[in-house]
């Protein structure tokens, strides 16, 4: 909580003194992991191997557990549409958005299986599993004389990755009020420091919420299960608006196949994972499905009685004073002009 806290107050004060902590700790992230990986090549080259015989023995082929498993694995991945709702803030967004992600992603995926192979040369399967940080018990093993020094990495990777996703979650939220899909609190900004600092704070109390029941797996299920349905989507509508307008303007543009490839999977990893955990999956769609009557009567104003608009109207004015926040008539002047593009 109080890390949350940290990293809401960081992103109110300053876009460049969050994006600066970024750097600082992926650069902090990177060490760390290479160290791991020239521990596992070191371990490796001394014939430590035994681990990766019988590899696959008492392991499962059932569709739906396996896109559970996809889901914990996936969520070490799911940074990489963080960027994209930073896009307005991102200088030539269309020459460093696409090299970000075909870096990126690339680089991540390669790093993070060289990562494992370290884990899994130095650990047993039921280590791996017994462990609550892998990379400090790899740490332990290896080098038990300085205990303190990879979880203290392991902290710096934890607050970077908490740092990336406030930063772009934040500016989901922001958008979306500007668009009318959320209370137009959400899309002001703060005067002095160009931040969408009631974007950001709303994006922190919810993720204080959700730690509430202390259960990060369960967590994982539930966010993954709706991402992944809201992903697909997004993929779908791609499809429906390349058939409908081909001739439309597109900053950026990909190959067909690669949306139907997405879409594949998205409904696979949505479907499956109902047969092993319908519970999760139920709650995860409670959760979605209650905010459509709540869109429909407040955001939208099928049903806004006039008490609750006069009381709402009276805390936005007492936020916009006490934070001296603002509408973002710039941005929205900007939205403007590229629609009419």
């Amino acid at each position: 909580m109080a890390i949350l806290t940290t990293i809401a107050f960081i992103n109110c004060y300053s876009v460049k003194w969050a994006t600066k902590l970024q750097d600082i700790f992926t650069v902090a992230k990177l060490i760390a992991v290479f160290a791991l990986v020239i521990i596992g090549f070191v371990e490796l080259g001394r014939g430590r191997t035994q681990n990766f015989q019988n590899s696959w023995e008492g392991t499962q082929t059932n569709a739906a557990v396996v896109a559970l498993a996809f889901y914990q694995g996936l969520w070490a991945y799911d940074g990489w549409n963080n960027l994209n709702f930073a896009i307005e803030e991102l200088k030539k967004p269309q020459k460093n958005l696409p090299r970000a992600v075909l870096i990126g992603i690339p680089l991540v995926t390669v790093i993070y299986i060289f990562v494992n192979i370290t884990y899994f040369t130095v650990l047993t399967r039921q280590e791996i599993l017994d462990s609550a940080a892998v990379a400090s018990s790899v740490a332990d093993r290896i080098i038990g004389q300085i205990p303190w020094l990879v979880p203290m990495f392991v902290a710096f990777s934890t607050f970077g990755a908490c740092n990336g996703s406030a930063f772009g979650a934040a500016r989901l939220n922001f958008v979306a009020a500007r668009r009318g899909h959320l209370p137009k609190l959400l899309s002001m900004i703060q005067k002095d420091r160009l931040t969408p600092m009631p974007a950001i704070i709303f994006q922190a109390i919810i993720s204080i919420i959700l730690l509430i029941p202390n259960d990060f797996n369960s967590l994982i299920n539930y966010f993954s299960f709706s991402a992944w349905l809201f992903y697909g989507t997004t993929f779908v509508s791609l499809l429906i608006l390349r058939r409908r307008l081909p001739d439309a303007r597109r900053p950026f543009k990909v190959f067909i196949i690669i949306p139907i490839m997405m879409t594949l999977i998205a409904c696979y990893l949505v479907i499956a994972p109902i047969v092993e955990g319908p519970i999760e999956a139920l709650i995860a769609s409670v959760f979605i499905i209650a905010g459509i009557p709540v869109y429909y009567a407040l955001v939208r104003g099928y049903f806004k009685p006039e008490f609750l608009v006069n009381n709402l109207n009276r805390f936005t004015l007492y936020i916009q004073r006490l934070c001296i926040i603002e509408e973002s008539a710039t941005f929205e002047a900007n939205d403007n002009e590229n629609d009419n593009h």
